[in-house]
């Protein structure tokens, strides 16, 4: 099963799926490494810290190898932080990111993990964060409780992939460093993009380095002031090192178009419902067959469509499909919608596959509801 590239190919996820059955969720660790490496690498000439936006995929068997490679990690729920934990980051390597939630939350991670004060800043409307028109109201508020701000840190989205949203922010950001006496980091989130359809733009992430070493060297020039930048990626690490294998249930001929029903749905991933996002699909089990145009639709009593009049080589029932980019939001954004079981999880490494997560069972279903 030995790859030769950072893609894994037909033959090994076919492997996988006699192997391990279907629905399944495959990672790629090579691949993961390679894109925190790739960040590091354009980043190498400025004082920039990398903290992995763990709410991509939380799979604790994830966290160990990003642990592993010397990433940090960014956490948004209490729940999060005890993964990390239980990953081996150490408190100084977690940072604690939440919105709207309980204090009760915030103390217990700033205990747990001594999470960092901060100010964020979004837009006006955005539920993330505080706007920055609101800076005098948020200096007065420091000054009455002494409070210590020793960041700053934004929260932009994602799928960015002009290099300018970022520089902006820096400067919005730098802008407003003067109210803040004790300020040592300024975290710019993430939102790099990554390619999903052939041809696809992604974020240039040396431009970025580059352009963003002058601004950060001209100010410290002018106000004598270093700050170490920080970056939360999620999808950008984990995306592509990701593959969802499923198999062809149903070949049903209309008069518009032709289905192939897949034995998941939205309940295993739900971005294309709910993002109208593209994953690139392919038949693994014919992959030199006459490529025909299929809609690809799931399983459930309901509306669940992968992907409208797609080019995949010929489908007939048993074959595996493969869904790529699926690493970032797909098992983690998963559900038992209809009562359906969630898939397996294995981390494929050093030529090595590796079940990291057991296919649930009705035993699993059942687990919490009282009286079963």
């Amino acid at each position: 099963m030995s790859h030769a590239t950072d893609v894994l190919s037909a033959n090994v996820l076919t492997q996988l799926a006699d192997e391990f059955g279907s629905p399944l969720y495959v990672y790629h660790a090579e691949r993961i490494t390679k894109q925190y490496n790739h960040l590091v690498k354009a980043f190498s000439k400025s004082d920039v810290k990398i903290y992995y936006a763990c709410k991509a995929l939380t799979n604790i068997n994830i966290l160990k190898h990003i642990k592993k490679i010397g990433c940090g990690l960014d956490t948004v729920s209490i729940q999060e932080v005890q993964l990390g934990l239980l990953a081996g980051f150490t408190p100084d390597e977690i940072f604690f990111t939440p919105n709207c939630v309980d204090f009760s939350e915030i103390d217990a991670a700033n205990i747990m993990a001594g999470g960092n004060y901060k100010i964020s800043t979004g837009h006006i409307d955005s539920k993330f964060g505080i706007s920055i028109h609101q800076v005098r109201h948020i200096e007065r508020i420091v000054k009455t409780t002494n409070l210590n701000v020793t960041g700053l840190h934004m929260h932009t989205g994602s799928e960015i992939k002009d290099v300018e949203v970022f520089l902006e922010a820096v400067d919005i950001l730098l802008g407003i460093t003067e109210h803040f006496p004790n300020l040592q980091f300024i975290d710019l989130g993430s939102g790099f993009k990554v390619p999903y359809a052939p041809g696809d733009p992604e974020t240039d992430v040396e431009e970025l380095a580059r352009r963003l070493k002058v601004i950060l060297d001209d100010n410290e020039k002018e106000t004598g002031r270093h700050f170490t930048i920080w970056f939360e990626p999620g999808k950008y690490i984990v995306s592509q090192s990701g593959y969802f294998i499923v198999k062809a249930n149903v070949i049903k001929h209309t008069t518009a178009t032709v289905f192939v029903g897949v034995n998941s749905g939205f309940n295993h991933l739900i971005r294309p419902m709910f993002y109208d996002a593209f994953h690139l699909i392919k038949n693994i089990s014919n992959p030199h067959g006459t490529e025909r145009i299929y809609t690809v639709v799931g399983n459930l009593c309901e509306t669940d469509t992968f992907g409208w009049d797609r080019k995949i080589a010929e489908v007939r029932e048993g074959d595996y499909l493969v869904f790529y980019n699926a690493g970032a939001y797909g098992f983690e954004m998963s559900s038992n919608y209809n009562s359906r079981l969630r898939p397996a999880e294995v981390l494929y490494e050093n030529d090595a596959a590796k079940l990291i997560r057991k296919r649930e069972t009705m035993d699993d279903l059942l687990r919490n509801q009282v009286g079963a």
